[in-house]
């Protein structure tokens, strides 16, 4: 395990909503970093966020996890779009002065692999290397594909992870995406694993085991897309 620092700052969100917290983990190896935003359900200490923040740092990235409005409140209803879409922005800026010699990455879990996307969509995040989605959530827009329309604005290498048994995005579908995308997006399938990645008995793996395997995919990523 590397030496590894661990900051806990606060940026503003908005300048309505006020400042909200974040947590940069950083090992003395790192060798790039990843804004990892949560789930809409979830918070930046949830098990499968904060899981997958030790296992990145033990693959040498470091990583940049953080708040949204409302689940610095503990919960409740979403922001509105704009808001998430703001603090995903401040978050990437504050990541980037926080640690301005690690190519910067971001994306993460679920709500926030979309965020992140449409942030992008509409502004490009320009000091962005590439997108990680961890489990994209594609299903629930008019069309089977409507919801990832958008990244066709978004200029960057696009690292999708799937579980094969994710109810909230359609493998086929997102093998159609990752298609049409073509040399921009890299796909890979966790056999099994539902939106927050746990497995079958019969995949023959553990929860940690397949949380490692993310971190090393993506630490691998990033390093290949800045070589």
């Amino acid at each position: 395990m590397p030496a590894v620092s661990t900051h806990e700052l606060r940026f503003v969100a908005t300048p309505d909503k006020g400042e909200v917290s974040a947590i940069l983990d950083r090992p003395d190896n790192a060798r790039t970093l990843l804004v990892l935003g949560h789930g809409s359900g979830s918070h930046m200490r949830h098990p499968l966020v904060a899981g997958l923040s030790r296992a990145l740092v033990e693959a040498g990235v470091a990583t940049f996890r953080y708040q949204y409005p409302y689940s610095e409140k503990g919960g409740g209803g979403l922001d509105g779009r704009q808001v998430l879409l703001a603090t995903v922005r401040q978050a990437v800026d504050t990541a980037g002065r926080e640690a301005p010699d690690l190519p910067l990455f971001a994306g993460g879990h679920s709500m926030s692999a979309r965020m992140t996307s449409l942030a992008w969509a509409e502004v490009p995040l320009a000091q962005v290397c590439g997108l990680v989605f961890v489990a994209f959530p594609l299903n629930g827009g008019k069309g089977p594909t409507e919801r990832a329309e958008h990244l066709r604005d978004v200029r960057a290498p696009l690292l999708f992870l799937q579980g094969s048994q994710d109810k909230l995005a359609d493998l086929d579908h997102v093998r159609a995406v990752c298609k049409k995308l073509g040399a921009q997006a890299t796909l890979h399938v966790v056999d099994t694993a539902d939106h927050g990645f746990k497995v079958l008995k019969r995949s023959g793996k553990t929860h940690e085991q397949v949380i490692e395997e993310l971190a090393k995919t993506i630490a691998a990523w990033t390093v290949g897309v800045k070589s």
